[in-house]
């Protein structure tokens, strides 16, 4: 590269004209967004698409959904902007597409929140010499969502597809497959397979002979402002994009929506409330709990590393309670965001919601407990509960199972004192407020949260030389809006209210293995 992407430094320099593109291969839809280089919004894009649940506990989509719907996408932006500069992709992590010689899709792809491989986790844990060898290949235990157990459930179950395949890739290298003609990825997303060495940054030679995969299956893994290709003649005519246009390696959303953060240094942390939760902080080594509770991935940043917890039904607690009960709540043909009044009625209720405790499972847990049979509940209901009680436990619970992911990281020695917010649970004050003294850190809102289609931009712009540092993009693209101290008295009620949740996932742990079988 010209312009070493170092994290520090401020430069004055002439920045070129034209803009920079930014795509996220998201699970409902893909979002497409242009970006200045003087860090100006030129625009944004969004096309949604199903997806296919064939089975409890399964999810599926058809790859080449997000295919027409990055050339629709681009097709509307590439009007705004005379020259693009550079495009960076992001996406849904862990999702499998297999491709065969042809590169034709195979079957649908299985997505990152698809919990049919318990079997195959336990196959791969076992095949790499127990649960610490696998730690030490790869720095994260098997779990249902990631993309190994899929490929070895694919070969148990589907034969006929599994002898075909010649390439694996994840959802966002399919988009840059079909834009560049290349197979490709990054090292942030690639450490999301379980088949990645995270601490030499390479695929993980003794595991894939262990499970009996070749490497030929998968692509290259770059940093994620390298550049890995150009647009194509054929998909410069399908989106109206210059052939020719350098595709930077970009990385799984979480990584990239650090870097639309501002996360870039060790110590720094984010929490990302969409359908699931995230808690994200960098870190300057490869550091893991023990018994591997927080992913360790490589991040966005070159030669960078970040750990991070999963909490599989955030929002997407907030959305089921909505479509379950929120009629309880919501006044008919009340106008306005449905979650801000959810909000303001959650608010009548006292801190602690009475006694009412929520466990946000509703499709399983990843962190900490890594428990695909887990299941929502609520305890503590009396009679005095009702739905603005059930509300604000719903708000409170999720927030307990991201400080779950917060203590963790604290006990690597990462100090957590602020943490920057982002998604849905970034967009009400009364939760932000709640969230710091959940956390006991200072929450931050940012100017303008556009998620990880901001940070593919921004890596766009790094690798094509338009920002000369990680931390030149950052002071140009990112500014805090406001923040939220800890209230100390409210932090005192949560922290007896975090005994309490603490305490009901042991206790029904037995349970919800019973209940499943």
């Amino acid at each position: 590269m010209k312009h070493p992407p170092g994290l520090g430094g401020v430069f004055h320099v002439k920045r070129p004209a034209g803009a920079l593109l930014g795509v996220d291969v998201g699970t409902s839809g893909l979002k497409a967004l242009l970006l200045s280089p003087d860090g100006q919004l030129l625009g944004s894009v969004t096309e949604t698409y199903p997806l296919e649940v064939p089975r409890p506990g399964w999810a599926e989509q058809d790859p080449d959904l997000w295919w027409k719907a990055c050339v629709a996408a681009i097709a509307k932006l590439v009007r705004k902007s005379p020259r693009i500069l550079g495009v960076g992709l992001t996406g849904q992590m862990h999702g499998s597409v297999f491709l065969d010689r042809s590169d034709r899709v195979l079957t649908p792809a299985l997505l990152w929140c698809d919990q049919r491989t318990a079997a195959e986790c336990d196959e791969i844990t076992k095949r790499a010499g127990g649960a610490k060898a696998l730690l030490e290949l790869t720095c994260n235990p098997a779990l249902t969502g990631f993309t190994a157990p899929k490929i070895l459930w694919v070969r148990r179950h589907l034969p006929g597809v599994f002898s075909q395949i010649e390439k694996v890739l994840l959802p966002k290298d399919f988009v840059r497959l079909r834009l560049t003609g290349r197979h490709a990825t990054d090292v942030a997303d690639a450490s999301g397979t379980l088949l990645f060495d995270v601490r030499r940054r390479t695929w993980s030679e003794p595991l894939l002979k262990a499970l009996g995969l070749p490497r030929r299956w998968f692509p290259d893994a770059f940093e994620g402002c390298e550049v890995t290709g150009e647009v194509t003649a054929e998909a410069a005519r399908l989106t109206g994009l210059p052939a020719g246009t350098p595709v930077i390696a970009g990385g799984g959303d979480q990584a990239a929506g650090a870097i639309g953060c501002g996360v870039i240094e060790p110590g720094q942390a984010s929490a990302s409330l969409g359908t699931s939760g995230v808690v994200f902080a960098a870190c300057d080594l490869p550091r893991q709990v023990p018994g591997g509770g927080l992913h360790l991935f490589c991040s966005s940043v070159q030669g960078g590393w970040h750990c991070m917890g999963v909490v599989l039904a955030a929002g997407g607690a907030l959305r089921w309670y909505r479509d379950t009960l929120g009629a309880s709540v919501i006044p008919a043909g009340a106008a306005g965001d449905p979650y801000d009044v959810i909000c303001r009625e959650a608010a009548r209720v006292p801190a602690g919601s009475e006694g009412v405790v929520f466990l946000p499972y509703l499709t399983g847990e990843r962190t900490p407990h890594a428990d695909p049979w887990a299941r929502g509940v609520f305890h503590g209901l009396s009679l005095k509960a009702g739905p603005a009680h059930l509300a604000r436990a719903v708000l409170e619970g999720v927030a307990y199972a991201m400080r779950d992911s917060v203590e963790l990281i604290r006990g690597l020695g990462i100090p957590i004192v602020r943490i920057r917010l982002s998604g849905g649970g970034a967009r009400n004050p009364f939760w932000c407020r709640m969230q710091a003294a959940v956390y006991g850190a200072t929450v931050v809102r940012l100017v303008r949260e556009e998620g990880p289609a901001m940070g593919a931009a921004m890596l766009a712009g790094i690798g094509t030389g338009v920002f000369r540092s990680y931390g030149d993009a950052v002071r140009v693209c990112v500014a805090d809006r406001d923040r939220f101290a800890v209230d100390p008295a409210l932090r005192r009620t949560y922290e007896a209210g975090y005994r309490v949740y603490r305490s009901l996932y042991p206790a029904l742990r037995p349970i919800f293995r019973a209940s499943a079988e």
